[in-house]
């Protein structure tokens, strides 16, 4: 029975300072589930016998037999500290799993603070270290939980001190990669130009400043201590947890001590000297118990040894009565003493009040938004603030405060859609009747009752006629309108739920919303709505256009999450997280609400983490073709309902399922097959991607002879028109335009760099999309700009311009590119400084790289032809045309010749382009052009689009092979076994050993299954994490 009704979490919803937003993080087995269990046991959802064994936030049938979490679920709990201060705390249990990372991804982005679990004997496991960067990006506050403690006593049977010496060995890993994080931090944020003038001051008096900025940083409240209060110890499976503040108080009493004194002596290295009874410091040296192995693991251990090693049930009323606790006649008696021990601690140590009392006292409310998380969530994309509107600046403000007021601006961000099987929702779940209906329906019962006895009493065959045909139309007539009273639901479809937090101001049911999508830019959408433009409210998300991001939805639903069920809410003040619904036709993954249509779009993650890669591809077809509109509709319903899943449609029609890996497959496939498409469906074998490259001519043969000049691939690339260093020469069909191209390989450090950097050449990309407009069109934009800012008071300010970040950001990818072209030769020095554009996508790994004469305009980097005193008309024309250049050189790269596979590590060189200066494309009255051949954009465009092409056939061509780049990690017992895996092409690179084993290994990801993938086949041979991710290497020879 719930220990709190849903008035009282309401009440608590507007008190934003009540409130905790947190999320449970680990590995995957690490005890997330199991401690969301005892959570949910202390409100009086679950029983807390149950707690461990239920999975209560498991809802799926495949999460309850695999025993693993695969979705983020959120529930409602309240929590009382002390006598007075009550809590609503929002907990989201998130999952373990390397497929499920993007379910971890949006989860975080709606929290404050996250409950981090390690297994103490397994350790930092590779997802451990995946929860802890996505909490450091989202500058979300943690504390530690050690879970699993019992098995030291059981499994591993370590001694009190042996078990001191591990956990303190584990906090120190923890710690380690804490303080990884905050190095790279500090020693990776950009130099701000005053930072840049004082090294130059200093260069120039010969004094080089040799501070890293690590030592001006505050770090106090960076890493884990149990002194600090933010390290928990416990075992969830049994139950029980505690902070060493919990035994100070108990201890200050019977040593007569300050509670305050222990509670900072009670970990590290300290002992009780018996002789002088004071807490002295050095107890490693001189061999002496630490306080902590003296005063509790070994109080822990002795309740072990008696209870569940020596199972020595006469003294468990004698232990009960020392700890002041009172066990219930059927515990005594009960013959399992795992339960008496859960019944001894869940009085003694409770672990939900552990938890719960530490994520009030140090994870922030909705209040205590960083500066930090306000700029990551809360900004315009390549625009800094100060050239941000005051509306803009206003709706941030409202946003860092959480106003819960009418007045305040409604901001709403939704994390990811989840469905619910309609007939689950609370407006159609049978609602218990009331005392007036029962006593009602009782005496419509008797009086039916009745008249069907005087109907078979009747003798006369008339009166019986007559008595029936009187009865019967009244019993008919309400045996109908009692079924249009309580219709029977048998609606089976699923309804999308926004799982979304409310960040300012008050969400009502009923209210209408701008809907905002990940794309959209405020700057942009205030300009066109101040010109008049307005939002048509009967828009969809599948009637917007390109370009279009806005649409107006109404909130029919608004929910409050408890787990497994919804409960109705009428509003939802600041700070909560809520369940919104209505929003399936307008939302397809994530987006934001505002009243204001200047609010801008939450930024997405932009985390390179493994598990959100899609790195299983699977293509799907039903089996009876007639059942093809029902495979869409169901790859669409899954597209909304899971963020980390692609749909793709080929060319040829082939419809593609893009998964994060083997497990994440799996349950698409079955949702497909029994949810949404409800049809039987044949799935292909792992598509394998490609990448397409360029390698240096060899200089030997297979059989390792020298290769002579007159080898037959020269006359071929001869035959190609190209001459002997591959230079292609291209005119356009109308002979207006000749090009000359060539490929070379780009420096394999290049290449990588390029890969790392894609945040900053896609912003660098995004300005260029700004500015590169036609004259006519920029000078009447600049023109309205002014006018409107003289007449606002200035408020509007041109979005063109970089933001700090951004433009150190591609500065220093300027310098790096310019450090690796200089190591990799001669041939390559100042190539940083031609870059003309990236490929594909505006922001991959390959090169268009600019040597025309006379045209240095044509760069990346923004340095135009007036800077370098060029401005003659051979460049202007080359400038007007560059559009269609770099998208011929766009459309190359995304599709090589080889096998229609993207180009990876190739630099295409421009030598020379020339457009001779005939009369400009006339057109009829009909706006059909004259020339035969179509406009010279066109022309220009493809052909690019064939000298790429011709250019890279010009050389060595490879293909790249995607290979999986995987670490394993075991057990230290199994060292020395043979680990057998179930595939022949795997390649052991390297054996490391510290404290467990980690091996590193490379495999063809064309030749390994589903399984492999997933890692079932490993866990009965002692792996206990698997951490995985794709890599290209060059694997195949094509010609």
């Amino acid at each position: 029975m719930r220990l709190v009704t849903k008035e009282k979490l309401q009440e608590l919803q507007k008190r934003s300072s009540s409130i905790r937003n947190i999320c449970i993080m680990a590995h995957v087995d690490h005890g997330k589930t199991t401690l969301a269990d005892s959570l949910v046991a202390c409100n009086g959802i679950i029983s807390s016998r149950l707690a461990g064994k239920l999975r209560y936030m498991d809802s799926r049938k495949d999460e309850q037999e695999r025993g693993i979490t695969m979705k983020s679920s959120s529930i409602a709990l309240f929590h009382k500290l002390g006598e007075s201060n009550e809590f609503l705390i929002n907990l989201i249990d998130s999952p373990g799993h390397v497929d499920f990372s993007s379910e971890v991804s949006t989860a975080v982005r709606l929290c404050d603070g996250a409950i981090v679990l390690v297994d103490v004997v397994e350790g930092v496991c590779p997802q451990t270290k995946v929860c802890l960067k996505q909490a450091w990006e989202e500058n979300i506050k943690m504390v530690l939980v050690l879970n699993k403690m019992d098995r030291l006593i059981v499994e591993m049977k370590l001694t009190p001190l042996d078990a001191y010496i591990h956990l303190t060995q584990i906090m120190e890993q923890v710690n380690a990669v804490m303080g990884e994080m905050f190095a790279s931090s500090v020693l990776g944020k950009a130099e701000t130009a005053e930072e840049t003038e004082k090294k130059s001051k200093s260069s120039s008096s010969n004094v080089y400043d040799w501070s890293s900025g690590l030592e001006d940083v505050d770090d106090s409240n960076l890493y884990f201590s149990p002194d600090q209060g933010n390290v928990i110890f416990a075992s969830a499976v049994d139950g029980w947890g505690f902070e060493v503040k919990h035994f100070a108080k108990i201890f200050s009493k019977k040593m007569n001590m300050d509670e305050s004194l222990l509670e900072k002596t009670l970990w590290g290295d300290y002992y009780f000297n018996s002789k002088t009874k004071q807490i002295t410091k050095g107890a490693q040296l001189k061999a002496k118990k630490p306080l902590f192995v003296q005063l509790i693991l070994e109080s822990l251990w002795s309740l072990y040894d008696t209870v569940i090693i020596r199972k020595d049930k006469e003294k468990i009323p004698k232990i009960a009565e020392s700890l002041g606790i009172k066990l219930s006649p059927r515990d005594l008696r009960h013959t399992d003493c795992k339960v008496q021990l859960q019944a001894l601690f869940s009085q003694w140590l409770p672990l939900a009040n552990a938890i719960l009392d530490m994520v009030c006292e140090k994870l922030p409310s909705p209040l205590d938004l960083s500066d930090e998380k306000v700029d990551k969530l809360f900004c315009v994309p390549s625009t800094s603030l100060d050239n941000l509107p005051d509306e803009i600046k206003r709706l941030k403000s409202a946003f860092k405060e959480c106003s819960i007021s009418d007045e305040a601006p409604v901001t709403v961000f939704i994390s990811k859609m989840f469905p619910v099987d309609r007939k689950n929702l609370p407006i159609n779940k049978q609602r218990p009747l009331t005392a007036e209906e029962i006593a009602q329906r009782r005496e419509m019962a008797k009086q039916r009752h009745a008249e069907k006895l005087l109907n078979l009493s009747s003798k006369a065959p008339d009166e019986s006629s007559s008595s029936a045909g009187n009865a019967s139309p009244m019993v008919v007539s309400e045996g109908q309108e009692d079924i249009k009273q309580e219709p029977e639901v048998t609606v089976d479809d699923d309804a999308f739920i926004a799982f979304a937090r409310v960040f300012s101001g008050t969400l009502k049911q009923g209210q209408q919303l701008y809907v905002l999508g990940p794309k959209h830019d405020p700057c942009k959408a205030l300009t066109k709505f101040r010109d008049g433009k307005e939002i048509d409210p009967s828009l969809t998300l599948k009637d917007l256009k390109s370009g279009q991001h806005i649409s107006v939805a109404t909130v029919s639903d608004v929910f409050l999450l408890m787990g497994r069920e919804l409960e109705v809410l009428e509003e939802a003040p600041a700070g909560n997280i809520i369940g919104i619904g209505g929003l399936e036709e307008h939302v397809l993954k994530s987006a934001t609400l505002s009243t204001s249509i200047g609010c801008p779009s939450f930024k997405e993650s932009q985390s390179s983490l493994m598990g959100e890669m899609a790195i299983f591809r699977v293509a799907v077809e039903p089996k009876n073709p007639s059942e093809m509109p029902a495979l869409v509709k169901g790859l669409r319903l899954l597209n909304q309902a899971d963020a980390a899943v692609q749909v793709l449609v080929q060319e040829t029609g082939e419809h593609v399922l893009a998964t994060a890996g083997g497990v994440h497959l799996e349950r698409c496939l079955v949702d497909l097959r029994e949810r949404y498409a409800k049809i039987e469906i044949n799935a292909s074998e792992p598509i394998v991607p490609f990448r397409e490259t360029v390698v240096h001519p060899p200089k030997v043969d297979m059989v390792n002879e020298v290769i002579q000049e007159h080898n037959t691939s020269v006359k071929k690339v001869k035959e190609d028109g190209s001459d002997d260093d591959g230079l292609i020469t291209v005119t356009t069909p109308n002979k207006r335009s000749v090009l000359k191209i060539r490929a070379e390989p780009l420096p394999e450090n290049v290449t990588d760099l390029l890969l790392k950097s894609g945040d900053a050449i896609r912003a660098m990309a995004r300005y260029h999309d700004q500015r590169n407009v036609p004259e006519d069109e920029a000078r009447l934009k600049m023109e309205n700009l002014r006018l409107e800012s003289d007449a606002a008071g200035s408020e509007h300010v041109p979005t063109s311009t970089l933001p700090g970040k951004i433009l150190s950001s591609v500065e220093d990818l300027r310098m790096k590119l310019k450090k690796e072209f200089s190591q990799a030769g001669k041939e390559w020095e100042g190539a940083e400084n031609n870059v003309w554009s990236y490929g594909p996508k505006r922001c991959g790994p390959n090169i268009l790289l600019n040597k025309i004469p006379n045209a240095p305009n044509l760069n990346f980097w923004n340095e135009t032809s007036a800077s370098k005193g060029i401005s003659d008309e051979k460049s202007e024309q080359l400038s007007k045309y560059s559009g269609s250049f770099v998208n011929g050189f766009q459309l190359a790269t995304l599709a090589g010749p080889l096998c229609e596979e993207p180009m990876m590590g190739v630099c295409f060189v421009v030598e020379d382009w020339t457009i001779m200066d005939l009369v400009e494309d006339e057109t009829t009255e009909s706006g059909a052009t004259s020339m035969p051949y179509g406009p010279l954009s066109g022309q220009i465009m493809s052909g690019v689009k064939e000298a790429c092409r011709k250019a890279f056939q010009a050389q060595p061509q490879r293909l790249m092979a995607a290979m999986y780049s995987c670490s394993i990690q075991v057990n230290a017992e199994v060292l020395g076994l043979d680990i057998t895996l179930e595939n022949k092409d795997i390649l052991l690179e390297n054996l490391e050993i510290s404290g467990n084993v980690s091996i590193a290994t490379q495999w063809n990801l064309g030749k390994v299954g589903i399984s492999n993938g997933s890692g079932k086949s490993w866990e009965s041979q002692g792996i206990s994490s698997i951490a995985s991710e794709k890599i290209f290497v060059v694997t195949q020879k094509s010609r």
